[in-house]
């Protein structure tokens, strides 16, 4: 294949520091970038009021950092647990009705889940646990569902495993992966360690404070007005035809990087508690090894982020070095973008130390992709 002549800046466009941004972005799941770099590309591509989009929005990141900028938001994620961490930060409670609300629900005694989860919650813990699902499922089936429940509902999925007491587990894998029962049971063993007990009501709104402490009252009004107009899609980012053509300013998303990352697998616990079929998800979702079949999807991707980009609009799409840097995926990408119809207008590599939870993957600095930002800048003329 001729070698691509790209324009490439290097630098370091943004800070690797997670806490330098919103309080309310600290939701974990796993392979999600940074708020500073979608901020990155809003502030320059976009204004206010204009449409930012993420056909794979993930934990939401691109979604709330558009919103919190003034910009209205169109998200889309074949995973139904997008919607559910995404939707209610742009329509924030008060803390003090999550308070009233996780008050009102009634947590059982002495009930057990329908999957073993002996190794990851004290009993009691997980009694409370299941009477909060059987709640929730309740408040959906019946259309009671109102943002308060959401907000809960969005707070205990993301509370359901980690490594401290923050989270309703025994110490555990990072919250952004869900350890399996048997790997459970070895860390267990290896750490000498049993479930503690810890109260659902007490972590829901301990998270809920600490989510909300930034988030001013101008930002409330920035998040609310997004909110009126925003739409959340569960589709195939091939086809989304709900979305206009040449409607979006800016699209800022990062893709499944081949089958680094097995979605199913981090998150079936997570789709336990919201009654969702994670293999279901792993079919939908693009996770192979096979670069060709890899590309193919994303021409078609490309495709439609063209139809749907209006003239002088801007795709930043993050890629990696995968394969230990011997793939670099915006070698691939980039044809495929021309094809489409874009132009190439750069390629961002932001050069950055790496962080614990990198050490916590065994990342070594700047060698692997999943830790080096590159972004592919595409324009619509």
């Amino acid at each position: 294949m001729k070698k691509l002549k790209i324009p490439h800046t290097i630098g370091e466009f943004w800070t690797s520091k997670q806490r330098q941004a919103s309080s309310l972005h600290e939701v974990s799941y796993r392979a999600c970038f940074k708020p500073q770099l979608p901020k990155f590309f809003i502030d320059r591509y976009s204004n206010p009021g204009d449409i930012v989009y993420d056909p794979f929005t993930g934990r939401g990141t691109t979604i709330i950092e558009a919103a919190l900028c003034g910009r209205n938001v169109i998200s889309n994620d074949v995973s139904p647990l997008s919607r559910i961490l995404t939707e209610p930060r742009l329509r924030l409670p008060a803390v003090d009705a999550v308070a009233e609300r996780l008050e009102s629900i009634p947590l059982r005694e002495n009930l057990h889940a329908n999957i073993d989860l002996s190794m990851f919650y004290h009993p009691e813990t997980e009694s409370e646990l299941v009477s909060l699902q059987h709640y929730l499922r309740s408040r959906r089936a019946n259309r009671s569902e109102d943002n308060v429940d959401r907000w809960i509902r969005m707070v205990a999925t993301n509370r359901l495993t980690g490594h401290s007491v923050g989270f309703f587990s025994v110490y555990t894998l990072p919250p952004n992966q869900a350890a399996t029962q048997e790997q459970q049971k070895r860390i267990n063993t290896r750490r000498r360690q049993r479930p503690s007990y810890r109260s659902v009501r007490a972590v829901i709104l301990k998270k809920s404070r600490q989510l909300m402490k930034d988030v001013t009252d101008p930002l409330r009004g920035h998040l609310e007005a997004a909110a009126q107009h925003a739409l959340f899609l569960n589709c195939d980012a091939r086809t989304t035809r709900s979305i206009e053509k040449n409607s979006v300013q800016l699209t800022v998303t990062s893709p499944p990087f081949l089958n680094i990352v097995n979605y199913s697998a981090d998150n079936w616990l997570r789709c336990w508690f919201n009654g969702i079929d994670d293999r279901s998800i792993a079919k939908k979702i693009t996770v192979t090894s096979s670069l060709d079949i890899w590309c193919d999807v994303m021409g078609s991707v490309f495709q439609e982020l063209f139809r749907i980009t209006r003239p002088g609009g801007w795709v930043a799409f993050e890629v990696g070095e995968v394969r230990k840097g011997t793939v670099k995926l915006e070698e691939q990408v980039i044809p495929l973008a021309q094809q489409a119809g874009f132009r190439t207008a750069d390629v961002f590599i932001n050069t950055q130390k790496f962080t614990k939870t990198a050490n916590i993957w065994g990342i070594q600095n700047n060698a692997a992709g999943t830790n080096t930002n590159r972004i592919v800048l595409l324009s619509k003329t």
